[in-house]
């Protein structure tokens, strides 16, 4: 039986077996530090009964950090394709490779939808490699769909979809679109 709880700080010296794929993003002590302190409830691991770290999901709840062009906003008023409102994001989730295909990533993801939706989100968005075909499958049997595509976004100049799952707030499902693949922006315009 796993467990899902909240990470520990403990938990960054036994996540490393988890960060295996190449696919996987990996990052500072301080990043996920910084994670833990702002949005500890967003920040998930999910155990192994043996104690071990079988997987982890890195989230954060966020807006563009200028003020919304209309207010109230709603995803209909249309006046700035480019602004995000208050939606959760999942900056990093992995699964152990020996603990893939056991439904560990739905799980961790779950949790952060349930946290976000708490908090009166729109939706939740992710960035996935344009090249993992794994990931966008595993993304789109969640829910998700993509919502556009940004240009040379990772530091190799591959492209990333910014997928996106409609929550409870989002009624009439207007921040998700249909072919979101042919919709191009780059970097600087994901605010």
């Amino acid at each position: 039986m796993t467990t899902i709880r909240p990470m520990r700080m403990s938990d960054l010296l036994k996540i490393s077996s988890t960060n295996l794929d190449h696919l996987t993003e990996t990052y500072s002590i301080s990043f996920y530090l910084e994670y833990l302190t702002k949005w500890p409830d967003l920040c998930r691991v999910i155990e192994g009964m043996d104690g071990q770290i079988e997987g982890y999901i890195l989230g954060k709840l966020e807006s563009s950090p200028y003020p919304s062009p209309v207010e109230p906003w709603t995803p209909s008023a249309g006046v700035d394709p480019n602004y995000l409102p208050w939606h959760g994001h999942i900056t990093a989730l992995t699964v152990a490779p020996s603990a893939r295909r056991l439904g560990h990533a739905t799980k961790l993801s779950e949790s952060l939808e349930q946290q976000s939706d708490a908090a009166n989100a729109w939706f939740v968005d992710l960035f996935v490699r344009e090249s993992n075909e794994i990931a966008k499958e595993l993304y789109r049997k969640m829910g998700y769909s993509v919502y556009r595509r940004v240009v040379d976004y990772y530091n190799d100049g591959e492209d990333a979809l910014d997928m996106r799952k409609p929550l409870n707030r989002d009624k009439g499902r207007e921040c998700v679109r249909e072919n979101g693949e042919r919709v191009e922006v780059r970097p600087e315009d994901v605010w």
